[in-house]
C-alpha cells in the first residue's frame, strides 16, 4: 500500500472529493461563517460548534454523494481543524478591517489579519 492509500483511507475518501468538497465548497461555507459572525461582534470562541457542525455535514455530503466513509474520526477532525482555519482566518482579516473603519482615529492596519493603535 503506497502513503497516499493510507493518507486516502484514513480521511475516508479520495483525494479529488477532499479537495473538492472539504477544501473548495465546505472551505468557502466555513469562510463565510467566519465573517458572518465578525460582522455581528460575535465571540471567536462561536467559531467552534460551528466547524464542528460544518465538518458533520462535510463528513454527510462525502458518504451520501461520493461513497466515503462516514465514521472516519480522522477524517472528521482534520475536516474540522480545516474548517476551523478557515472561519478563524476569516473572522480575523473581516474583524481587523472593521476595526480600522469604523474608528480610523484609533487604529490602523497592521496587516491583513491585525491592527494597532495609532501613533500621533
Amino acid at each position: 500500500m503506497s502513503g497516499i492509500d493510507v493518507v486516502m483511507g484514513a480521511l475516508g475518501t479520495s483525494l479529488w472529493v477532499f479537495i473538492c468538497a472539504t477544501v473548495i465548497l465546505f472551505g468557502w461555507a466555513a469562510y463565510m461563517t467566519g465573517q458572518a459572525l465578525a460582522g455581528t461582534w460575535r465571540p471567536l470562541w462561536h467559531l467552534v460548534p460551528y466547524s464542528i457542525l460544518l465538518a458533520a455535514g462535510n463528513r454527510f455530503f462525502d458518504f451520501a454523494l461520493f461513497g466515503g466513509a462516514l465514521l472516519s474520526p480522522l477524517g472528521y477532525l482534520v475536516t474540522a481543524v480545516i474548517m476551523l482555519g478557515f472561519s478563524v482566518m476569516a473572522y480575523r482579516a473581516t474583524q481587523a478591517r472593521k476595526m480600522v473603519n469604523q474608528y480610523p482615529w484609533l487604529y490602523e492596519r497592521a496587516g491583513p489579519f491585525a491592527w494597532r493603535d495609532r501613533q500621533g
